[in-house]
């Protein structure tokens, strides 16, 4: 335990810090590294009280750069929000929300190859859109614990200074965690560990604050977007790779990828299904799905029923081409594979 919230602390320290050059996203990159100490449900709940932590410490350090014109139409419309998402946290797995976040953080890599002229170019939304902004920020905040590098792009091209967007992000966000934590502790979801791992997250953030007020302003305006946008992407992966290995897991599936002579073959398993993406040279791609036998036509069937012989299992396959359906019958005998067959 102890080893492990050593761990929490140095990466959380490192995580903030980066967080206060490209204007967020500690969060985003906390959750794979705490959901290894909590269950999935209390992540959000400790992530918060470290968020919130640091969004104060900001606060003080750069609260003369806050954009109020933000902070005006983004926070009325958040709060609400936020208790919704934390509500429906106790009925909804956020995994496949953190999937789907995944790769929108993922779609942000094309930013990461503009030039200067096209990176600094500015994109101001209505007043509208700003509320929508900010019910969408609170929703996701409250589901998940931590959106911040969500709503970076929006921040990198409303036309702020690198520090205007610490301050803003701060001002916007403080309120917010400190509802979520209340609304955590109204639905069960704070425990003593929860707790512990939140005050080790929150005494990196204060330090990693500190320590960024003096390295910030020695960053120019195009070093600290490339930096936003790479912690955007690199988050992406992070978390579509921890949260595709949750959702295989809670579904009973695994995937393995096997090199052939003429190519390869993924194979998934997934609840009690079976497919196969199998690609060979001269044959091109082809899905393999496995199929009990009934859904075979009649006549398919008794042809296959005939090739028995010695057989004590069957295993059907249907195998999609482009163009083009076929099926694959397999003869098992004591788990040895002795026969198979092709047919349409």
């Amino acid at each position: 335990m102890t080893t492990t919230l050593i761990i929490i602390f140095i990466v959380s320290f490192l995580a903030f810090s980066i967080s206060a050059i490209c204007g967020g996203g500690a969060g985003l990159m906390l959750i794979p590294i705490l959901g290894q100490l909590l269950p999935v449900s209390q992540v959000p709940a400790a992530l918060s009280i470290g968020t919130f932590t640091s969004s104060a410490s900001r606060l003080i350090v750069f609260r003369q750069k806050i954009c109020w014109h933000i902070v005006k139409y983004f926070v009325p419309f958040a709060l609400p929000a936020v208790w919704l998402g934390a509500w429906l946290l106790k009925y909804v797995n956020p995994v496949y929300l953190e999937i789907a976040m995944g790769l929108f953080l993922i779609s942000n890599l094309a930013f990461l190859f503009k030039k200067p002229k096209e990176l600094n170019e500015t994109e101001k939304p209505t007043n509208f859109v700003l509320g929508l902004i900010g019910f969408s920020a609170g929703f996701l905040s409250g589901l998940t614990g931590a959106v911040g590098l969500l709503f970076n792009r929006f921040y990198l091209r409303y036309g702020l200074t690198k520090e205007e967007i610490v301050a803003t992000r701060a001002a916007n966000e403080i309120i917010l965690h400190l509802v979520k934590i209340v609304l955590y502790f109204l639905f069960g979801l704070i425990t003593m560990k929860v707790v512990s791992v939140g005050i080790v997250v929150a005494v990196s953030a204060i330090l990693s604050t500190w320590a960024m007020k003096w390295i910030l302003p020695k960053l120019s305006e195009t070093v600290f977007k490339k930096v936003g946008y790479f912690a955007m992407v690199l988050s992406g992966f992070v978390m579509l790779s921890q949260s595709g290995t949750g959702l295989l897991t809670a579904n009973n599936g695994t995937i393995d990828t096997d090199l052939k002579s003429k190519g390869l073959e993924s194979k998934l398993k997934w609840q009690n299904a079976n497919y196969a993406l199998e690609f060979t040279y001269d044959e091109g791609f082809e899905f393999e799905q496995v199929i009990p036998i009934t859904e075979l036509t009649t006549d398919q069937q008794k042809m296959v029923e005939s090739k028995k012989q010695n057989a004590d299992k069957i295993v059907i396959e249907v195998v999609h081409e482009i163009g083009k359906k076929s099926y694959e019958a397999y003869y098992f005998n004591n788990n040895q594979l002795i026969n198979k067959i092709d047919f349409e």
